[in-house]
């Protein structure tokens, strides 16, 4: 019987039709493929990236109604009185006076009516470890001296697991304290509590809790994910929030940066109650980028900042420090440009959703502007430019109108099955979740089209311009947890890009985005790969390779590069529920270096990728192996190839 079913098997095997891999002349294409957002809004920073453990630790928005008290804050007292003010601030803008949002700048006032008793405000929910060392850093202003206390404690606050006393006295401007605490037990949901009994007033301009061992600010344990899916290009601040973003705002302690307020609040809703508290400034997010090992692409607000302040921004980044802004960057502890090429001139220009230039005879006349600026401090930025794309109007009148000067033209793109696409996901039936799957996976044939699309728009102008897809993910990935269906969906999308970027001339590609919806998942006390963040460092190995034509590959299952005599093949299985037999002639002695398969029994919400060995048949020329469903394989081959 055992012998029946090897046969059958190799029945199977040879009935299969073989993919082909032409090895022999394999192409070189952009590493910017493997480029993703570092977007502001929503919980990329805060929440996210971030080490900032306090939530609207600056203030902003409107205070609690009959309280006085700022939101995600908690009274303690019985006579204590609370009021937010935004007079005599320690947070501020430098610049953009006229992009006027409301309620960005706030102090929080806290009298204590009754001498001896306690008074102060408290915060929930922070996530502590024993024995970690956590930095802790007030700015504050007194009418009396207080002795402020400072706690870690459980919920309840009755057991303390670390606490410091400050001695505040009356100044004439802010005073700053920095200290460190480290906790006696770990504790998920710990308080932190600031209190005072002297019949006195505290007004507190922003406060700051990080672990010790952040890295410019940012959790480690985020950075370290980050770095395991490969980034090779990072656009930041934005997607939207490129239209709020202030870089100048950037050059003040992050303390004493304002917050900014969204212009379309569904950007940061609900995460961070429509504002953010730029924890991280243009220093850190190089520093980032250094770290992980990525190429910058920043994206300037197109429709506040001026020319001259574009151009200010980019003589930071790239002038010597003989320049006025390149002297302030050495100043500041970088004295070697960062050399920063790619630049993007704003966000989707031309949707009703951004403010600026909504037409684009508008837009091409700011953009010009911006550009000449821009130029004459680096003469060879490589520009990106924006709009509704793929639309033929926009080609026409924008982006060939720029063509001589900006040769990167923005597509963004959301797939799936929601209501905004006319479906829906669904998965609280075997028939829905096969649905929702398929819809899922296939969304994937439809953002090819979506490309081919904008390739065609672009090559109806007559110039020669470049697609930069440098925004796509599922619809509204970012309001629920990911799964193995999407994880399959993103496989694809990749073997798309991987397939196809020389054929669309689509050198950057980023997909929006990694950090808190999509590939890394964050609580308050650690951070993991999502099944998308798992396929992402998967498809890594295909960095530094030569892509390699396959043949019989519509469906996107295949991808192979070359590096150094090695083959990487990546495999997907896109099946609901039937294996698949995949072939491949190589036709030269290979060995298999190593195989590892990438599945699941769950393509539901919360479902992840099991790593398990693949097994893999190399004999008589032929590679072949058996996927399960909604599965992705790696094969790395050694190729005996004699070098001519």
């Amino acid at each position: 019987m055992k012998k029946l079913v090897l046969f059958l098997g190799l029945i199977h095997l040879l009935s299969v039709q073989a993919q082909k891999i032409d090895f022999r002349v394999a192409e070189e294409y952009s590493p910017y493929i493997f480029g993703y957002n570092l977007e502001h809004t929503r919980s990329a920073i805060n929440g996210g990236l971030s080490a900032q453990m306090l939530k609207n630790r600056k203030f902003a928005g409107k205070p609690q109604a009959n309280l006085g008290l700022a939101a995600h804050w908690f009274p303690i007292g019985e006579r204590t009185f609370y009021l937010k003010s935004d007079r005599d601030a320690y947070t501020k803008h430098i610049c953009l006076a006229n992009m006027y949002r409301r309620n960005e700048i706030g102090v929080q006032v806290i009298q204590n009516l009754t001498e001896g008793k306690t008074a102060g405000m408290g915060q929930h929910e922070l996530g502590l470890k024993a024995g970690k060392t956590y930095e802790l850093r007030m700015v504050t202003r007194v009418n009396k001296p207080i002795h402020l206390k400072v706690e870690f404690t459980n919920h309840s606050g009755n057991r303390t697991y670390a606490s410091h006393t400050l001695s505040l006295a009356p100044t004439q401007d802010w005073e700053i304290d920095e200290f460190t605490l480290t906790p006696s037990a770990d504790d998920a949901v710990a308080d932190i509590r600031y209190t005072f009994t002297e019949q006195a007033e505290l007004a507190i301009g922003a406060l700051s809790v990080m672990p010790q061992d952040n890295f410019h600010g940012m959790r480690r344990d985020v950075v370290e994910n980050l770095k395991q899916i490969g980034p090779r290009l990072i656009r930041w601040p934005g997607g939207n929030f490129a239209g709020e973003y202030r870089w100048k705002d950037g050059l003040l302690p992050a303390d004493q940066r304002a917050p900014l307020q969204a212009y379309t609040e569904i950007e940061t809703q609900p995460h961070s109650d429509g504002y953010d508290y730029h924890e991280i400034n243009t220093d850190d997010f190089i520093a980032l980028c250094r770290e992980v090992g990525a190429e910058p692409l920043l994206t300037i607000n197109l429709a506040w900042n001026t020319p001259k302040e574009s151009a200010q921004w980019v003589e930071y980044c790239n002038g010597t420090a003989e320049t006025e802004y390149g002297k302030m960057r050495a100043e500041r502890g970088h004295p070697e440009p960062y050399n920063v090429r790619f630049w993007s001139l704003g966000n989707e220009m031309g949707y009703g959703h951004m403010e600026g230039p909504n037409t684009p005879e508008r837009y091409n006349e700011f953009a010009q502007r911006h550009t000449d600026a821009m130029l004459r401090v680096t003469p060879d930025l490589e520009l990106f430019a924006s709009g509704p794309y793929p639309n033929d109007d926009w080609a026409k009148k924008s982006a060939a109108m720029m063509a001589d000067k900006v040769k990167n033209i923005s597509l963004h793109g959301y797939f799936g099955p929601t209501s905004y696409h006319g479906g829906r996901l669904h998965y609280t039936t075997p028939e829905e979740t096969e649905a929702t799957y398929h819809a899922i996976v296939e969304s994937a044939l439809s953002a090819g089209n979506h490309v081919r699309n904008m390739r065609r728009c672009l090559d109806a102008t007559g110039k020669k311009l470049h697609i930069s897809f440098d925004e796509w993910n599922q619809w509204y990935a970012w309001y629920r947890p990911s799964c193995v269906s999407e994880g399959i969906f993103t496989a694809r999308m990749m073997h798309f890009f991987l397939n196809h970027t020389n054929e669309m001339d689509m050198p950057v590609v980023c997909y929006f985005q990694p950090i808190g919806e999509g590939a890394i998942i964050i609580d308050r006390l650690e951070s993991r790969l999502t099944a998308n963040g798992q396929i992402f460092s998967l498809m890594r190995n295909h960095q530094n390779g030569k892509i390699c034509k396959v043949s019989e590959n519509d469906d996107l299952s295949t991808a192979a590069t070359l590096q150094d005599n090695v083959l990487t093949i990546t495999l997907i299985n896109e099946k609901y529920d039937e294996e698949r037999v995949f072939r491949f002639p190589i036709n030269i002695r290979s060995s298999v270096i190593d195989a590892v398969l990438y599945s699941s029994n769950d393509v539901r919400p919360y479902s992840y990728f099991n790593e398990s060995p693949l097994q893999v048949k190399n004999d008589k020329k032929i590679l072949s192996t058996i996927l399960p469903p909604h599965s992705v394989a790696l094969i790395r081959l050694n190729l005996n190839i004699k070098k001519k």
